[in-house]
């Protein structure tokens, strides 16, 4: 594995590429961002301005938008920009995957009593969310699909049926590996959610795909509007990272200020942040140990290489925080096996089928994979059986 010279991302990283000097996109990207005048976000803020104005005019006797949240940081940095500085009225909604952290039951729950705002929180029942889990990580590696589902289909289920054609959305993800320009004016769009968030697989190829008893009526938070009903209606999504200038350390500080926020009492197992995923517990745990086991690289590569960009650490520092953090098989794929009942014989058996023969290989019955310190280690015994180690061995 290479890595960029500027962040400890490799250049395996999803959707990542690397030039010929050595640099990642999502470093160049940061780059161009940084050069950005003050006048550039004052314009966006008028842009924005404008949007509401317009949006409001038109639509004065329901809610103002609705901003999907929560409860992390992000949706507390929304609220405040959209409830706080602009005066509006928004609903807010929660898609709830069932397992919160208790700081994250506790942010979000406290949102009602921060802001002055009406709130739904939406999911399924914890029967279809256990068979859900199974399925989606027999099928793409994956036991989170429905967590990204629900976040990126309920909230515009719910615009569409309460006539809010304005939705609010916080960062925007794909400046994460250079994908748009800093100045480009990015919208939520229905091909984004499928191919990213959704991995390209919509709840009706869950039902295909599974072994479990689902039935249609299990997926009604999961089932996206149709074109005319968004188009009727003039549904857009918008990111707050278009207008203002985006800063998780800084928006942090202020929700933990201002509003009480929590972060995380213990640390994580596989990254040192305490402030993001407060409202899943396998986000920084097991959904993550499955992006190092198909990608070589986890959490704390994300982290380290954002807070390295925006100088909260050195590289060195980074390239500690992957060693310390990135490999951890963390405590709580114990708690999700209990959840789902499943093994830990079969839990490996799956995982090892998802690795990228481009990154790891087997030797003596190992796993092994090149390091951001230019050796290569082990990362545990294989559970795959001889026919199917062939591909792996070096």
């Amino acid at each position: 594995m290479k890595y960029c010279k500027k962040c400890v991302y490799p250049y395996y990283a999803v959707a990542l590429e690397v030039s010929k000097d050595g640099v990642c996109s999502s470093c160049k990207s940061f780059e161009r961002s940084e050069k950005i005048s003050q006048s550039f976000w004052k314009n966006r803020k008028k842009k924005l301005d404008s949007i509401f104005e317009s949006v409001i005019q038109k639509n004065s006797t329901n809610y103002d938008c609705l901003i999907p949240v929560s409860g992390g940081k992000d949706s507390y940095y929304q609220a405040h920009i959209i409830i706080e500085e602009y005066g509006l009225k928004p609903l807010l909604m929660t898609y709830h995957g069932n397992n919160y952290l208790p700081e994250g039951d506790f942010n979000r729950d406290k949102m009602r009593h921060n802001f002055d705002a009406d709130h739904i929180v939406w999911g399924p029942s914890v029967e279809v969310l256990k068979k859900l889990n199974r399925a989606t990580f027999k099928i793409m590696g994956d036991m989170n699909w429905q967590n990204h589902c629900g976040i990126m289909s309920a909230p515009i289920r719910v615009a569409v049926n309460f006539k809010i054609p304005l939705i609010i959305w916080g960062e925007i993800y794909m400046d994460f590996a250079g994908m748009h320009d800093p100045d480009d004016f990015v919208e939520f769009s229905a091909r984004s959610r499928l191919e990213h968030d959704l991995r390209g697989y919509e709840w009706y190829d869950i039902m295909d795909k599974s072994d479990e008893n689902f039935s249609k009526k299990d997926f009604n938070w999961a089932m996206y509007p149709d074109d005319i009903e968004i188009i009727e209606l003039g549904v857009r999504g918008l990111y707050i990272g278009n207008f203002f200038k985006w800063d998780p350390n800084k928006h942090t500080d202020l929700v933990i200020k201002k509003y009480g926020w929590k972060q995380a009492e213990q640390p994580f197992e596989r990254t040192y942040r305490r402030m993001s995923n407060l409202d899943d517990r396998y986000e920084n745990g097991i959904h993550d140990l499955m992006k190092f086991i198909k990608f070589g690289y986890g959490r704390a590569s994300d982290h380290a290489s954002k807070d390295i960009r925006t100088g909260y650490m050195s590289r060195e520092e980074g390239i500690e925080m992957v060693r310390k953090y990135d490999h951890i098989v963390s405590s709580d794929l114990y708690y999700w096996l209990k959840y789902v009942d499943m093994k830990e014989d079969a839990f490996w058996e799956i995982a090892d089928s998802f690795r990228d023969p481009n990154i790891w290989w087997i030797s003596k019955g190992k796993w092994y994979k090149d390091n951001i310190w230019g050796d290569s280690s082990s990362y545990g015994e294989t559970n795959l059986s001889r026919l199917e180690q062939k591909k792996y061995i070096r």
